[in-house]
């Protein structure tokens, strides 16, 4: 990396540190704290700007300085917690780590491992990444191709020398922290689906459900396994602090890592966890709890604390999510009944309430109706503990001040509810 490169995330890392040292940091991260302790605080607001062609339209490549790849990854997100902060200042804290991940190869992160199954897709030109999955997983025998054993290994030497390059870079204005996994998401069922095909696994939940059973049991036994690797190498890091939940807000919490921590060795226990079933939007809750509830709550109840739901609709299924003993979050697709899903998930869990993401993204952007959609949902949640959660967003039609005007309006109302 050149001298004038490094010099340039130096001054974004400034500005960053800057951000971090505001006060409204630790308000924000106290909100968090509070709300995961389902105590009532004003409704949380979040925008979830991830994918890929939103940032596009917010930071283009062009106009990133740098040139070096190490260094443009590097830039880029300095420019995001940035950008986030001087045009949608949610509730998003902002503080003065920078990480270092553990580079393990072949790992699959957050999802623990990739089973060994390749995945082939067709995917058309599209920016939203939509594709069609062609069937891996043909004959009954081949769900032998899905491994339970992890084949994946930590590389420290990688490690440390990533380590020593943000070091040298950020040297005096921002930490800088080696890390390993802080939270794992589990989709049994919607991994599956990419290897057999939608429909052919729509069909064999009816005329082979032991077979699906079967399946399932192999890719628990998978998943436990990478988990108790993950916990005897000492891959993973505490989860009770800036951690993005998935599809909902921020861990922060008082009550994680547990009180026998030591300090060093990180738990399973010590962690939050999220599963999610999305494809079964249309599924009976009778089968949501047979084919993915039975086993996600073998998963999650491993952890200390956890999280359900993403897409699928859980406003009739509580008392199935309800059988996950250790659960605190509950994420509600925009395409719930507000009202219903309100009064089942009550006061027992966080309600992550997602506004319908088309409201920023149609052609003509109407803040107007934005602000009546939202307060309709904050009226009809008023009881419930609450965050808000804008995500899944694919284009602003290059008009980035709609984040800005939501993120503000949304702002508004929440102090309206608090």
């Amino acid at each position: 990396m050149q001298e004038d490169e490094k010099n340039i995330l130096r001054e974004l890392a400034r500005r960053v540190a800057e951000i971090a040292a505001d006060p409204v940091n630790d308000v924000k991260r106290d909100m968090w704290k509070r709300l995961n302790r389902l105590e009532r605080v004003r409704p949380l607001v979040h925008v979830q700007a991830v994918a890929a062609n939103i940032w596009e339209e917010l930071i283009p490549q062009k106009e990133l300085r740098t040139t070096d790849s190490f260094a443009r990854r590097q830039e880029m997100e300095l420019r995001k917690t940035i950008y986030c902060w001087e045009n949608f200042r949610d509730d998003r804290v902002v503080d003065d780590t920078i990480a270092c991940p553990i580079v393990v190869e072949g790992f699959g992160g957050k999802w623990v491992t990739n089973f060994g199954v390749s995945k082939k897709s067709h995917r058309p030109d599209d920016p939203s990444g939509a594709r069609a999955f062609e069937a891996v997983i043909v004959e009954e025998k081949d769900i032998e191709k899905i491994q339970t054993e992890p084949q994946w290994s930590p590389d420290w030497e990688q490690t440390e020398l990533n380590y020593q390059r943000l070091c040298d870079i950020y040297d005096g204005i921002l930490r800088v922290e080696k890390r390993g996994t802080d939270f794992f998401w589990f989709a049994p069922m919607d991994t599956f689906i990419e290897w057999r095909g939608i429909e052919q696994a729509f069909i064999d939940l009816i005329e082979r459900p032991q077979w699906i059973h079967a399946v399932l049991e192999r890719m628990v036994t998978g998943y436990i396994n990478g988990l108790e690797r993950c916990e005897k190498l000492h891959l993973l890091s505490p989860g009770n602090g800036n951690v993005r939940l998935g599809s909902g807000g921020y861990g922060w919490t008082d009550e994680l890592p547990q009180s026998d921590f030591d300090g060093r060795h990180v738990r399973l226990k010590d962690l939050w966890a999220r599963a999610a079933t999305q494809i079964y939007v249309d599924v009976s809750p009778e089968m949501h709890d047979e084919f993915a509830v039975q086993y996600e709550k073998r998963l999650l109840e491993r952890f200390g604390l956890s999280c359900y739901g993403c897409c699928e609709p859980l406003d009739r299924k509580m008392h199935v999510v309800r059988k996950i003993r250790n659960l605190r979050r509950v994420s509600m697709s925009p395409w719930v009944d507000v009202e219903r899903a309100s009064r089942e998930v009550g006061r027992d869990y966080v309600y992550t309430h997602k506004p319908n993401p088309s409201v920023v993204s149609m052609h003509h952007w109407d803040l107007e109706l934005a602000r009546s959609q939202l307060r309709d949902a904050l009226e009809k949640t008023r009881n419930n503990v609450l965050e808000v959660t804008l995500q899944d967003l694919h284009t602003l039609h290059n008009e980035p001040r709609r984040l800005t005007e939501w993120t503000a309006m949304a702002l508004q109302l929440a102090e309206e509810y608090a």
